[in-house]
């Protein structure tokens, strides 16, 4: 091993002091890279579960990096006392020079220790949206959901967002707390169909397709209730009536976990249909325009009065 030193100190003209840290610290380095291959390798073999297995992978490298760096500072700095001044000039200096990396240090920190998101957690963070794949000291990764792609299924793309980002920015959690979602189902049907049996129809309907998730999610609620003020008085599905401008406007309000809102419209959307075409007396409403003829197509009560007439009298058509 001194051969070894004396060797490197003369072919790059160092100091055999600093030579040895140098070597010393290298072995460290090989040292501890070959046990964190070591670790993944049987980690890989030995767990199934992917989150269970990457949480583990994550831990393994923080901590091996944490005892890489006191085994490397030991080596170069022998004495407590010239360790602090050290670190106090370096975290002046990063202080100044790196403040957007300290920001998303502090957030990571803040992550790990407040828990708003894990990994497998659906978030939303400013405009973006997506399942956390990834969490890192500087940023963390999301599977892009939504954008041009509705139903908030996935865009294909990775979005990588600087940890910082939790501090400035509007953070959403669909898998925290309550664990469910409400969606919602506009059916818009005519005036002259017969909305109350369409009612009855969309209340059916919600009830297969989100009763069963009713017990569940209560329990849920029960659960988030003891750590935050989360109440609902009715989880079971519900149909909701309005008026618009060209028919009555029918909303099935159901429950559905995140990642199966666009499954669920899809099954909810197509017994709609298949119940609706069984009935002779209910149609879709949607923009359209057609003349409307008040004195003759008018309630009795409330048809428009010509010269000489009293509202309510049977009008009587022009003769050619």
């Amino acid at each position: 091993m001194d051969g070894l030193k004396e060797n490197f100190a003369r072919i790059w003209e160092l100091d055999p002091n600093l030579t040895s840290k140098l070597i010393a610290s290298a072995i460290v380095v090989v040292i501890l890279v070959i046990i964190h291959l070591v670790i993944i390798r049987v980690l890989n073999r030995k767990i199934e579960d992917i989150r269970v297995r990457y949480n583990w992978r994550k831990t393994t490298t923080y901590v091996l990096v944490l005892v890489g760096m006191l085994i490397t500072g030991r080596i170069w700095y022998s004495g407590f006392q010239p360790l602090l001044t050290y670190l106090g000039l370096l975290s002046a200096g990063i202080a100044i020079a790196l403040r957007d990396p300290l920001v998303n240090l502090a957030a990571w920190l803040f992550i790990v220790w407040r828990r708003p998101f894990t990994v497998g957690d659906r978030i939303e963070v400013g405009t973006y949206k997506g399942d956390v794949v990834d969490l890192r000291i500087f940023q963390f990764t999301l599977m892009e959901i939504g954008n041009w792609v509705d139903g908030d299924q996935s865009t294909g793309r990775v979005i990588r967002i600087p940890n910082g980002k939790v501090f400035t920015e509007m953070l959403a959690n669909y898998s925290k707390g309550f664990r469910y979602i409400w969606d919602e189902v506009p059916v818009l049907v005519t005036f002259e169909s017969n909305w109350k049996r369409a009612k009855e129809i969309l209340t059916e309907i919600g009830k297969k397709h989100a009763e069963h998730l009713t017990e569940t999610a209560a329990n849920k609620v029960r659960e988030a209730s003891s750590r935050m003020m989360i109440f609902y008085k009715t989880l079971t599905p519900t149909v909701y009536t309005s008026v618009r401008d060209y028919g009555v406007l029918l909303t099935i309000r159901y429950l559905c976990k995140p990642r199966e809102r666009r499954g669920a419209q899809h099954a909810i959307w197509e017994d709609i249909l298949n119940k609706f075409a069984e009935c002779n007396d209910i149609d879709f409403a949607y923009p359209t325009m057609r003349r409307y003829n008040n004195t003759q197509e008018g309630k009795p009560g409330a048809r428009a009065s010509l010269p000489g007439l009293t509202p309510g009298q049977p009008q009587i058509p022009d003769e050619d």
